[in-house]
């Protein structure tokens, strides 16, 4: 069966997430210690006692994610489950290319620990005072077809709020300054949207007002070899299946100002015949979209042992 790797983004975390996995591996404990040796962060700390506070700081959320993609990986592996394809939301991105042979591991923490200290810090000067309010952030807008939903947010425009996902057929993401959420959950409910949901992260993300953590992002990278896709892989930026490494260097740089396409994604993975996709990471989240986009393409949970498990037994 055609199976293609879905790795999940910022907004998966959850305290304990990797604990059955790390327990389970000798070689997700090395994991463990090569990533947090590359970052000067004791992971195994983080995830297992930080508080939800702590895992929310994008300088932390990104290299806790992608520990625990690589670990979800790299069990399935164990039990068997070989990929022919990968693909991530957002930060799962990153564990995308380092699984199709475009980055490597020695690489991989460094890179998402600078990214995630860049959009930190990007994300703290857009915010327009202390309190939770004027924190700039993102939400879900739920239960609005496309079409009407884009209205709305051009109806915005000026107001410091930009579409960063388009997640589904009924599903948007917007990013914004605290401001500019607050006007736009107003004008959301007055056109009728079913939910809109304030997001746990940090920060404005896959939006112009992160520019300076795209410059910052685009000198960083510069440092690192980006090797051709061993195995497909596909970009947020365009939805379509990257070629180089030099265009996955530079999807890498556009991804922090610009909309991640996850339908336009989902659709290049129906085209190109795959039959069955995993969720390896922590949360649902992505099969939840995929159902939403895909009746006849199974979307299935691999991220904890006892999904990875039954996955094998069947």
């Amino acid at each position: 069966m055609k199976t293609c790797f879905l790795f999940p983004g910022q907004g998966a975390q959850y305290r304990g997430m990797g604990k059955d996995l790390w327990e389970a591996s000798d070689a997700v404990k090395e994991l463990f210690e090569q990533a947090s040796k590359a970052c000067g962060m004791d992971l195994e700390r983080l995830l297992f006692e930080g508080s939800e506070e702590e895992l929310k700081a994008t300088d932390k959320t990104q290299v806790a994610v992608t520990l625990v993609n690589v670990a979800a990986a790299r069990v399935c592996r164990e039990k068997g489950i070989e990929p022919e394809g990968f693909a991530g939301f957002s930060l799962g991105e990153y564990t995308a290319l380092y699984e199709a042979g475009v980055l490597e591991l020695r690489d991989l923490f460094p890179i998402v620990k600078a990214r995630g200290d860049l959009m930190e810090r990007a994300s703290r000067a857009v915010d327009t005072g202390a309190g939770t309010d004027a924190q700039a952030g993102m939400a879900a807008v739920l239960g609005m077809a496309y079409p009407d939903a884009m209205r709305a947010v051009e109806s915005l425009e000026g107001k410091g709020v930009y579409l960063a996902n388009y997640s589904s057929p009924q599903q948007i993401v917007l990013a914004g300054t605290g401001p500019g959420l607050k006007q736009a959950e107003e004008a959301f409910k007055a056109a009728g949207c079913r939910r809109f949901v304030v997001l746990k992260v940090s920060g404005p993300f896959h939006s112009p007002l992160l520019e300076d953590a795209r410059k910052g992002l685009e000198e960083v990278l510069a440092g690192y070899r980006f090797a051709d896709p061993k195995k497909p892989v596909y970009a947020n930026v365009s939805g379509k299946r990257i070629t180089n490494g030099e265009e996955a260097r530079k999807s890498c740089v556009r991804q922090v100002v610009s909309t991640v396409r996850w339908v336009d994604e989902e659709q290049s993975l129906l085209d190109d015949g795959f039959q069955r996709c995993l969720e390896v990471g922590p949360g649902s989240v992505l099969a939840g979209l995929w159902k939403s986009f895909s009746k006849d393409v199974p979307c299935l949970p691999a991220g904890k042992l006892e999904d990875i498990t039954k996955l094998v037994e069947g």
